[in-house]
């Protein structure tokens, strides 16, 4: 069960991080097989300390992908599976020149550009009317992970985009690799 506000852990979990020494990669382990992303702390520093530290708090382990639109997008980080909850704070945006390409890793949030917190999505394809809208900040590492990322887009959904057989992520990872 996630934190109910997971701040403090948050932060001291990110104590540690330092993007000028290490090159990050965040490992999610899904019921659908892994997906490794490299993070870009170049333009989206926040962001990734954001969902590294979430992430080395064992805040994903468990939630699901809640939402997934075919040719669009998959997303979880919901603490709640609804595509309503967060982590009990925001964070602020970071837009970037970065497109949305297949693969890439970006922020879901409201109609504010400040409301991110722990929900995220993963392009199924390139979208550029999401560029410089939403905080693109990392990217899958590999062809084997963006395969687990296509073949979570094409589960069948129901009601409200939500997979009909939950797609869970067991567990998240995060590497520490010199630069």
């Amino acid at each position: 069960m996630p934190h109910p506000n997971p701040k403090k852990d948050i932060q001291a979990a990110q104590a540690n991080l330092d993007f000028s020494k290490f090159k990050y990669q965040l490992l999610l382990e899904t019921t659908m097989g892994s997906i490794k992303l490299d993070m870009w702390p170049d333009v989206a520093p926040g962001h990734c300390k954001n969902i590294l530290g979430l992430a080395k708090i064992g805040y994903y382990d468990g939630l699901i992908f809640h939402r997934v639109v075919k040719g669009f997008v998959i997303q979880g980080g919901c603490p709640n599976g609804s595509g309503t909850g967060g982590p009990g704070y925001t964070i602020k945006a970071e837009f970037n020149s970065r497109p949305h390409m297949p693969g890439t890793l970006s922020m879901a949030r409201t109609s504010d550009p400040n409301s991110a917190g722990s929900q995220f999505f993963l392009c199924l394809e390139k979208v550029p009317y999401l560029d410089n809208q939403y905080t693109a900040f990392g990217q899958t590492a590999d062809d084997a992970s963006l395969e687990v990322v296509r073949t979570i887009g094409k589960v069948r959904t129901g009601a409200g985009d939500r997979p009909v057989e939950d797609v869970t992520i067991v567990k998240a990872t995060v590497s520490e690799l010199p630069l």
